[in-house]
């Protein structure tokens, strides 16, 4: 993409990156839902990780290992120090690295998908859930403390071991596959020759991960989120301004519990 400045703050190219200004209020968590913590051996240290639990105090220090270290070259107990606990500590909440991995990516898919549910017995019209799922799943995205996202590029995440995140991803592909059918039989009729776009081709899911990247490469705005959204309307052939459908979509995500903070 041509024209995009950098962020005024940028870190490692697979580290963490925060926008010029970042929304305050509830805390993300990057495992999803938060999990019951299972007592353990006492800590190395007090707490020293952002999280509600020792659960999530592994997930954040794995997060931040994961994407400036590298995968293969993070081991657990690597992870265990950051966060102060013993190695032993650290199997009662996850049996291996893998499971760690996969609880990450989990959360950068499940979450989006709780928040479509919620949305779905909304009066809303089609443009306007659509741009909903994309603000708040491209603001996880974007905002969250640790590019995530780049993790789906690793070699292991393409093997069996993880299937089951794959299927989750599937789940919310499809989401974004049927909100832009609804969108495209919203549209007003078009004449002879029209371009249509073919919902198949998961255009917007596709447009929305592509921030992992521009994290990556320190590129973007601290609004991002909101371009996205307003680009995948654009995308699918929505006439007017679709920014237009910003206010709705925002009232919409502020009223349902489990939304993510979102660059707004």
């Amino acid at each position: 993409m041509q024209g995009r400045h950098r962020p005024a703050e940028r870190r490692s190219i697979q580290g963490r990156h925060r926008p010029a200004e970042r929304p305050t209020g509830r805390p993300w968590h990057p495992g999803g839902v938060s999990g019951t913590s299972v007592p353990g051996r006492p800590r190395l240290a007090t707490r020293r990780r952002p999280g509600l639990t020792p659960r999530e105090e592994v997930l954040d220090a794995a997060g931040e290992l994961f994407t400036t270290r590298g995968y293969a070259a993070t081991s657990t107990r690597r992870i265990a120090e950051a966060v102060g606990m013993r190695q032993p500590s650290l199997y009662h909440h996850f049996r291996t690295k893998d499971d760690i991995l996969e609880a990450l990516l989990s959360g950068t898919v499940t979450a989006p998908l709780a928040i479509a549910d919620a949305l779905d017995p909304l009066p809303l019209t089609a443009p306007v859930r659509l741009y909903a799922l994309c603000l708040a799943d491209a603001g996880q995205l974007w905002t969250s403390p640790w590019n995530l996202g780049i993790l789906y590029l690793l070699p292991e995440v393409r093997t069996e071991r993880f299937a089951r995140f794959h299927r989750q991803r599937d789940a919310l592909r499809l989401r974004y596959r049927a909100l832009s059918q609804a969108v495209l039989d919203a549209l007003p009729p078009q004449g002879p020759g029209h371009y249509r776009p073919d919902p198949a081709d998961d255009t917007v899911f596709r447009l929305t991960e592509t921030l992992p990247n521009l994290r990556a490469d320190g590129l973007g705005f601290p609004d991002q989120p909101r371009r996205i959204a307003d680009l995948a309307l654009h995308t699918l052939g929505w006439p007017g301004d679709p920014g237009g459908h910003h206010d709705e979509a925002q009232r919409a995500l502020d009223g349902v519990a489990l939304t993510p903070q979102h660059a707004s």
